[in-house]
């Protein structure tokens, strides 16, 4: 028996982005996050109920500021205390799990999907999914992107506008496009 797209997507292996099943999920997250950038902010909720409801699990006391944008929600896991300023998007066709007390700026991006380098497979809609982790206490400064694949280790600090295209080890900082470890 063929796997489905979905299956193929979370297996890591390449799929068909264009697939009706992603598109109704796609479509629940759209819905889930247009009611999260819409509704007046309650001071006494913890994480919208639209998006809690959507996320694969959240600890406590998250904020995430209006407007956010993600792919599916599904696969996008939350520790106690995260913070995602506004602007934040989350392309999450892989697993996105961000730990406790970490912190993204404004317009972060994250980004878990590949597509294909072939053209003529990339105009089929060929993509693959690589996930992405941030640890522990991890700070991410304003505009910087997270590429498909990285880990980024507890503690560590990935400066505004940086292009994260590697691993970053636990404690480190990094600035730049390519982002890369600074000075100590």
């Amino acid at each position: 028996m063929s796997k489905t797209e979905r299956q193929k997507m979370r297996a890591g292996e390449w799929y068909c982005c264009r697939d009706s099943e992603l598109g109704m999920l796609q479509h629940q997250a759209r819905v889930a996050v247009h009611q999260h950038n819409t509704a007046l902010p309650d001071p006494s909720a913890q994480l919208s109920p639209a998006l809690a409801k959507l996320f694969a699990g959240h600890g406590a006391n998250c904020l995430i500021e209006a407007p956010f944008h993600c792919a599916y929600g599904i696969n996008i896991t939350l520790g106690h205390n995260v913070y995602l300023n506004a602007g934040c998007t989350i392309l999450d066709t892989a697993p996105v799990t961000i730990g406790d007390g970490t912190m993204l700026g404004p317009n972060v991006q994250i980004y878990c999907a590949q597509h294909h380098m072939d053209k003529a497979l990339r105009a089929q809609g060929l993509e693959i999914a690589r996930p992405v982790t941030l640890g522990t206490d991890v700070w991410i400064g304003g505009g910087a992107i997270i590429l498909p694949g990285v880990t980024i280790g507890d503690g560590a600090i990935a400066g505004a506008g940086a292009v994260v295209t590697k691993d970053v080890a636990a404690g480190e900082t990094v600035t730049g496009n390519p982002a890369r470890p600074q000075r100590k």
